[in-house]
């Protein structure tokens, strides 16, 4: 599998990642194990994860299949802090918390450092120059390689990699993961080219549109889906109405095509846009893993590329970047 460097640093991750928010809930260890290997076998290096998945679990489950699974020095390991579930306060991104959070994902997936440790959501109710102070911290402590965020607004990722960058003791900003998709591309307004200018790489969450780019609800919603679930049905409800349904079918149409599914062309197609480090992936078996991961063999011809593009284009409304072009 390709590497590529995140940002303008010199952290490489494998182009497809490993995403695990469904280990340690609905993904066993013996699930996880295969799903692992799967990934390692095919280049992958980075594996995503979160204090918040599984409240640990997916960090306990992780540390337990590098102890003999998969060599830790073979793994990119992104973890997350941040998230809270608290009455009144969703995000807490206080350096007492952020630093504890840190020390207490290290216990869990027993290693001394993270590869990417990423603050999982801006918090108004704390200053921006503390939370950024926790990810100098966990830099130059040793605890963390490289430091990033989770789905902030242009604003304030423009703001955060400018602080970092004008001051020689604070530690430049690697990522930002946001989910980005063919029916999702609202980052493009305003995050993507604050990403691009300040040199940081995104990585792409839930590229498959939460499931409704595979096609599978195109005639409707499957029993087994997570559309009919009653805990996450409220997930992928809003992609299911008219627009996502043209663009599902234009997918469907570019697959035929190119003799593929509808899954790897919108999982090719996120993974080449501009800015893009990795697009990170998860999966409900190891079968299904690998079919998502065959996807890195694909790249798409030009003018397919060219009518994704047009279908899928977000509305630009004033002042947004290239709203004067319509």
């Amino acid at each position: 599998m390709e590497l590529r460097h995140l940002g303008r640093t010199g952290l490489t991750v494998s182009r497809l990642g490993l995403g695990t928010m469904t280990w340690g809930r609905d993904t066993d260890e013996h699930e996880a194990a295969e799903q692992l290997k799967a990934f390692v076998d095919a280049g992958g290096t980075l594996v995503d994860t979160s204090d918040a998945y599984a409240d640990g679990g997916a960090e306990y489950l992780l540390a337990r299949l590098t102890d003999g699974l998969v060599p830790r020095a073979d793994l990119v390991i992104a973890t997350k802090a941040g998230a809270r579930n608290r009455p009144g306060r969703r995000r807490d991104a206080s350096r007492g918390h952020l630093l504890a959070a840190l020390d207490a994902s290290l216990h869990r997936l027993g290693t001394d450092h993270v590869d990417l440790w990423q603050v999982d959501g801006h918090d108004p109710a704390t200053p921006l120059d503390e939370t950024l102070h926790a990810l100098d911290i966990a830099v130059t402590s040793g605890r963390a390689r490289y430091t990033g965020v989770c789905d902030f607004s242009g604003w304030q990722l423009a703001k955060s990699a400018a602080r970092q960058q004008g001051h020689p003791a604070r530690v430049p900003l690697a990522g930002a993961q946001l989910e980005y998709s063919l029916l999702q591309r609202g980052l493009e307004r305003e995050v993507l080219p604050a990403a691009l200018d300040a040199g940081v790489g995104l990585l792409a969450s839930s590229p498959l549109g939460r499931g409704v780019l595979t096609g599978k609800y195109r005639h409707g919603v499957p029993a087994e889906s997570r559309g009919a679930s009653p805990h996450h049905a409220g997930i992928v409800q809003p992609y299911l109405g008219e627009r996502s349904r043209r663009i599902v079918d234009a997918l469907a149409t570019a697959a035929d095509g190119l003799a593929t599914s509808p899954l790897k062309v919108a999982l090719a197609w996120v993974r080449d846009r501009p800015g893009v480090a990795s697009a990170l992936v998860g999966a409900r078996t190891a079968a299904q893993l690998q079919t998502t991961l065959s996807a890195e063999a694909l790249t798409l011809p030009g003018e397919i590329r060219g009518a994704l593009d047009d279908v899928s284009a977000p509305v630009h409304r004033y002042p947004d970047q290239g709203w004067t072009e319509l």
